[in-house]
């Protein structure tokens, strides 16, 4: 890419770059179609600048750190140097935080959750609207409270400072997302942390979903609406090759044994002890994903690059535009935040149903039919979902336990798109054109739901031989 050009100018050129952005999918009447994606929320793919940068690096590819041939130190200052663009994404001092590489956000917020120092009678705070990976790792530790919310999906602030309130000076954390992966709501983080820090809590940010779409500022530790730790992964960045991170606070890792122990943890080991390492070496036992470490290095360079005005106002101007649209669809609901006048509080993550029509299926007909990519159920937030949708405890029970039976048949949910920075209007249209459709029942298909999955499928249509169109098998050389 041409580095000369202007962030909005660069930024309209990033959709030609994106890889397999022509890519053509098959679909039920023979004609292939363009794919739309609109499962950024999910994961995002990656763009050839990054791409081209692993595939760079993989000439120098080696194990990091000890090893004294070239290949080896490139890779360790590649390794090292990333760690530190980490830092200054987020805008961590190192002198007093620390980046640990994890596979993920999951893996990132399940460490910490073993790592912490918890009281025995600890308490932990976090909200209805949390992600399953930032809400069932805390319950192993101690008692999780949940924070209400208010009638359109967001964080009721006076609920969550009447819960620290309460419970003030037995709060040993505080962890809530910094964007909701379902209604795309944004939370006032630094705020949320001003109350946290003022009942004795540390505050942590799950910034999956933040962190492709906002820029992030932990703020030094003396500020009181500082954020104690975070944690985001890669493949919602555009760079999908396997990494995230956790950063955070030094001192109270280091006083808990490491939570994976093999070679790189030690300094030195006896048959009687071990000397466990500083972090964050101490933390990322065994052979790290450098390849991975790479692309999230690339893509926050090329997020920095293209900045963030021109990013939020670019996916402002798509969710105005896409909820504007979204209501000419007969019997569209869209759940959180709808008014399309006033978007400085949420991404462009939009979970919605077309009347009556079950979720699954108006997925499953937007990709079979129209080769665009959705996402449809309750997005590992099942008790927010609940909650948006309105439904009752003794239904929800019935459900749990038709679930428990393997039958999802009525399993309550949404159809959620979510745009990412290479997206633009001619997506929003292929969707929306579509839900037309769909809502008219115009659809040409007629489909299935397996009742174990909750999937639909069209009758009588073999499903699409995936060989035809990617094979594991690599070329051999001739």
């Amino acid at each position: 890419m041409n580095t000369n050009r202007g962030p909005a100018d660069r930024l309209k050129k990033l959709r030609q770059e994106l890889v397999g952005i022509e890519l053509k999918v098959p679909t039920m009447n023979g004609t292939p179609r363009r794919y739309v994606n609109l499962d950024n929320a999910a994961s995002t793919p990656t763009f050839r600048p990054i791409m081209e940068k692993v595939d760079e690096f993989l000439g120098f590819y080696a194990n990091v750190h000890r090893g004294t041939g070239f290949k080896s130190q490139i890779a360790s200052w590649a390794y090292d140097t990333a760690r530190r663009d980490v830092a200054r994404f987020v805008k961590a001092d190192l002198a007093d935080k620390t980046v640990i590489f994890t596979k993920n956000t999951t893996e990132s917020i399940n460490k910490l959750s073993r790592l912490y120092p918890f009281r025995p009678d600890g308490v932990i705070i976090t909200t209805m609207m949390e992600h399953h990976s930032n809400d069932l790792p805390w319950r192993r530790r101690a008692r999780v409270i949940h924070a209400g919310l208010n009638p359109d999906g967001s964080l009721d602030i006076e609920d969550y400072a009447s819960k620290l309130r309460e419970h003030a000076g037995k709060v040993d954390l505080v962890t809530v997302t910094g964007a909701s992966n379902v209604s795309g709501w944004v939370n006032p983080c630094h705020y949320l942390a001003r109350l946290a820090h003022g009942a004795g809590a540390k505050f942590v940010l799950d910034a999956a979903q933040l962190a492709p779409h906002r820029p992030i500022d932990m703020k030094p530790s003396a500020d009181p609406e500082h954020i104690d730790y975070l944690a985001f992964s890669a493949h919602k960045m555009y760079a999908p090759y396997g990494v995230g991170a956790l950063v955070g606070d030094k001192q109270p890792l280091l006083n808990a044994e490491p939570d994976i122990v093999g070679g790189g943890v030690v300094d030195i080991v006896t048959i009687e002890n071990a000397y466990w390492r500083e972090l964050p070496e101490r933390e990322e036992a065994g052979t790290p994903d450098v390849v991975g470490v790479v692309a999230l290095a690339a893509a926050v360079r090329l997020l920095e690059a293209i900045g963030w005005d021109a990013i939020v106002e670019h996916e402002e101007r798509l969710a105005r535009y896409l909820l504007e649209r979204l209501a000419e669809v007969p019997g569209v609901t869209v759940y959180g935040q709808s008014d399309a006048g006033n978007l400085r509080d949420r991404l462009a993550v939009f979970a919605f149903n077309v009347g009556s029509i079950h979720h699954a299926l108006v997925a499953a007909i937007l990709s079979y039919e129209f080769g665009i990519g959705v996402r449809s159920g309750c997005f590992c937030a099942h008790p927010y979902m609940l909650c948006l949708l309105g439904v009752g405890q003794q239904a929800a029970e019935k459900v749990r336990s038709e679930i428990i039976g393997r039958d999802r048949t009525n399993v309550p949910g949404a159809v959620r798109a979510s745009v990412g920075i290479y997206n633009d209007e001619s997506d929003v249209d292929a969707l929306v054109d579509a839900l037309k459709v769909i809502a008219r029942g115009g659809q040409t298909g007629k489909y299935k739901m397996c009742k174990e999955t909750g999937n639909f499928v069209p009758e009588g249509r073999d499903c699409f031989e995936f060989e035809n169109h990617f094979s594991l098998t690599p070329r051999l050389p001739e």
